[in-house]
């Protein structure tokens, strides 16, 4: 997810503080077991620089009480930013993700405040006004980060330090020949492949018309099923088809050799008012493979016409289709292209203007310092640091 995207890269920056979401109590033994697993490392890795904090189990998230709620939650929030003390920290940066967490801006002192939009949390496709906690946040943070076009219309102008951040890729992951993967390699081309989690917000019934209409092609769908109800029944009734294969969810080194290996890569969402505020992750790491990439005309990727075909009725995405399957949409000019708008949009750039707008920020000291000292220096890591 692009939180997780963002702060592991700004650990190249910064000192940086995850603060993992605390348990409810009867999930105490639970909240234990992920701290120990996380003493061990876990089953992962972390990036230098990076840290995760998982609250004390005897700092739950509490609902029934307003004093104790506000009480458990500045003691994790203070428990968090000690990590970041004991790296020798000088600064404090609170980098927030959701508009729950508006109770973090009025709590320590922090040095800046930080909020990024990467979606319309509401996650209606008939999103109510703003979130008043949002507006709070909003009007007494210090910057603010947004992730598409519509979200910046719509909130760009509440406060004035507000900077578009688009989603990214990782582009050497997704750029560079991988093999085919197994569960692939048994399904006959053409292959359409969706990539992510298959939700509510795809176009269920279009998905379901291509694949009765079009037998000769094959969709492949490579991501979790989210528990929603509305979708269940396509997918049962869909996986039964001889060509429709659903490949289930895929570690994120995994997954990026998927699209390498489709032959048009899709994003069919239902056009409504919340997936015309997102940003798809899949946009870029589709145009890092190189595929030709096909997608329902919503807000952000309106923009990418040039390298993206836009389809709405089913008989424009069966035409579409058929043009993306053409050997011209595979030449090596197109595939060129389609690299080099995913390369512009690589995280490390983006990242790196993030970082350059966080120094900025605090002040011409921490400017000058990011100008003058590479990534990953410990002595930059411990001038100034990013807290959520």
């Amino acid at each position: 997810m692009t939180p997780h995207h963002v702060l592991t890269r700004l650990a190249r920056y910064f000192h940086v503080v995850w603060s993992e979401p605390a348990h409810e109590w009867k999930n105490f033994r639970k909240s234990i077991g992920k701290r120990r697993a996380l003493a061990g490392n876990g089953d992962f890795s972390l990036p230098p620089g990076f840290h995760m904090y998982v609250p004390e189990p005897w700092y739950p998230a509490i609902h029934y009480s307003d004093w104790m709620r506000r009480f458990t939650f500045e003691r994790r929030l203070k428990h968090a930013a000690r990590r970041l003390k004991r790296e020798g920290c000088r600064k404090l940066v609170l980098y927030l993700w959701h508009p729950q967490f508006e109770p973090a801006l009025f709590s320590l002192g922090f040095d800046l405040k930080l909020y990024h939009i990467d979606d319309e949390y509401s996650f209606s496709p008939t999103p109510p006004s703003s979130d008043p906690r949002e507006l709070r946040i909003l009007e007494n943070v210090d910057q603010v980060f947004v992730v598409s076009p519509a979200l910046l219309e719509r909130k760009g102008a509440i406060n004035p330090h507000t900077a578009f951040v688009p989603e990214g890729v990782d582009y050497k992951l997704y750029a560079t020949p991988i093999p085919e993967p197994d569960d692939l390699r048994r399904i006959p081309h053409p292959r359409i492949g969706y990539t992510g989690n298959l939700k509510v917000q795809l176009d269920w019934p279009l998905l379901r018309e291509l694949a009765m209409r079009h037998r000769e092609w094959q969709f492949v769908f490579v991501g979790p099923v989210n528990p929603q109800h509305g979708i269940e029944g396509f997918i049962s009734e869909m996986s039964q088809w001889s060509n429709v294969h659903f490949l289930g969810q895929k570690p994120v080194t995994v997954l990026a050799s998927y699209p390498q290996h489709f032959d048009v890569g899709i994003m069919p969402y239902r056009v409504d008012a919340y997936t015309n505020n997102i940003y798809p992750l899949k946009l870029h790491e589709y145009l890092a493979s190189g595929r030709p990439v096909v997608s329902s005309p919503i807000r952000s990727i309106q923009e990418f016409s040039g390298v993206v075909t836009l389809a709405e009725t089913s008989d424009d995405w069966s035409r579409a289709l058929a043009d993306a399957l053409q050997p011209a949409a595979s030449f090596s000019k197109a595939i060129a292209i389609r690299r080099q708008i995913a390369r512009e949009h690589d995280w490390e750039t983006l990242i790196d203007s993030l970082a350059r707008t966080i120094c900025e920020r605090l002040g011409p000291e921490y400017a000058k310092q990011f100008a003058e000292t590479k990534p990953c220096e410990s002595t930059w890591r411990r001038a100034t640091n990013a807290l959520k």
